[in-house]
């Protein structure tokens, strides 16, 4: 690869870097490791590149030490993986000091593995971002061998959201009405728009929100898995967001697609969502009550890395948003431990459980009228059938009450109370 290229991308990266500008984020990052951060697209990985490199340069390394690459930059259309060694020759010539690479979106590059590995082997200091399925947690602790951590990056919490428009939201803060009202107002907009960071810098949000959609689409399930039938895999995305709030069988799903004459078969149906969940665009939940695993993982609730995301196949279901903003949330915190809990024998439904910390969540946009007595029974009745089930929650998307029945307290908490208690729970999880 040619060198004077090399160095001239390295240095409008250093340019770049620079002139960013970064919100703190709740992620830490131990000081002599090396990381792979993954996540969905544009949500804020190579952001979290460059606040390290800010911050070692603060600390008294230079800039000619730091190597950043963004494999997206058409000038490394031809890059291959023995051009890799190309990138430590060229940090030498840069600096006789020990150099520090960023690897943005090295999933690009086919072999990209064997250089990461040799890297670390070398005693290296080398990040790494990525954005689809060869970059997920589960492959990479094989594929490099324990030589990286792993950080799935997700878009913007609510609490990010309004630190990147400078708006406080303490405890105290929330008691002022003026700052209470800012903090209402853009719980509105991200219930709508999500937290893709890149969102706030866009008058017009949901066509940008569209575009990194169909990059994801089109990007990282379609033309990196080779299918075929893209109209296919993007009815099923739009049918997968109509489930949102529901539980759903992929024999469902396939008969869904029959319906508007689709035909693919159920195995198919299983590969694309799993190229969805593999993108990050998607995850699921399963019920914490299934007797077996092909149960739990037979009729899984999906939902979407961002409300923005969803948003774009919805018209005004505010309820699904709702639902769906509440559990990106909780599955930031419990990656591992969300469920949700439904049984026919029993007839109880309840959206999110949270066995580690004996908490159940139900979602109701308002609980005026039938939905009220409706959410409380469920509570009731999960008190009666799991011991585990220590503390009942409603989410609302405005309403706050305390309730008291036969016994049972359960919490109605607004929004966006909620979603800037559940961040919390990153550093104590006995808070919710």
């Amino acid at each position: 690869m040619n060198h004077e290229l090399l160095k001239s991308v390295i240095f409008d990266q250093h340019a770049a870097i620079q002139a960013a500008r970064i919100t703190l984020r709740g992620y830490t990052f131990e000081k002599n490791a090396n990381y792979v951060l993954v996540g969905l697209r544009r949500a804020g990985k190579s952001t979290l590149l460059f606040d390290i490199a800010r911050k070692l340069v603060t600390q008294g390394t230079e800039w000619n030490q730091i190597i950043y690459i963004n494999f997206e930059d058409e000038r490394l259309a031809e890059f291959t993986a023995a051009d890799f060694n190309d990138l430590v020759s060229v940090q030498s010539e840069l600096s006789r000091k020990k150099g520090f690479f960023f690897l943005d979106e090295v999933q690009n590059i086919p072999g990209w593995e064997k250089f990461a590995r040799r890297m670390a082997d070398a005693k290296e200091r080398v990040y790494i971002t990525g954005s689809n399925a060869r970059m997920m947690s589960r492959e990479i602790a094989s594929t490099l061998g324990g030589r990286y951590l792993t950080k799935t990056i997700a878009p913007y919490s609510f609490g990010e959201y309004l630190d990147a428009q400078e708006i406080p939201h303490s405890s105290a803060d929330l008691l002022q009405t003026k700052t209470s009202g800012r903090i209402r107002g853009c719980c509105a907009e991200f219930l709508n728009y999500g937290g893709l960071p890149e969102t706030l810098s866009y008058q017009a949000k949901r066509d940008y929100i569209s575009s990194v959609y169909q990059k994801v689409l089109l990007g990282d399930i379609i033309t990196r898995n080779g299918i075929r039938n893209d109209y296919a895999a993007k009815i099923l995305i739009k049918k997968i967001a109509e489930t949102v709030c529901n539980d759903v069988s992929f024999s469902k799903l396939h008969n869904t697609l029959k319906t508007v004459g689709i035909k693919i078969s159920k195995d198919t149906v299983i590969d694309y969502v799993g190229y969805a969940e593999d993108s990050y665009l998607l995850f699921h939940l399963s019920n914490f009550y299934a007797a077996s695993f092909a149960d739990r993982e037979g009729t899984p609730k999906y939902y979407f890395a961002d409300n923005g995301l969803l948003n774009l196949f919805l018209n005004h279901r505010e309820a699904a948003l709702l639902e769906n903003a509440v559990a990106t949330s909780l599955a930031r915190v419990f990656p591992e431990g969300l469920f949700y809990l439904k049984s026919a024998k029993t007839g109880l439904d309840v959206d999110f459980f949270l066995p580690e910390v004996g908490t159940a969540i139900q979602v109701a946009y308002s609980i005026a009228g039938d939905a009220r007595k409706r959410e409380v029974e469920n509570l009731k009745k999960l008190v009666r059938l799991e011991p585990q089930a220590q503390r009942l929650m409603i989410v609302t998307y405005e309403e706050e009450e305390h309730i008291r029945e036969d016994g049972v307290e359960i919490e109605v908490v607004p929004l966006y109370r909620f979603l800037l208690q559940a961040e919390n729970l990153r550093i104590d999880r006995q808070e919710l």
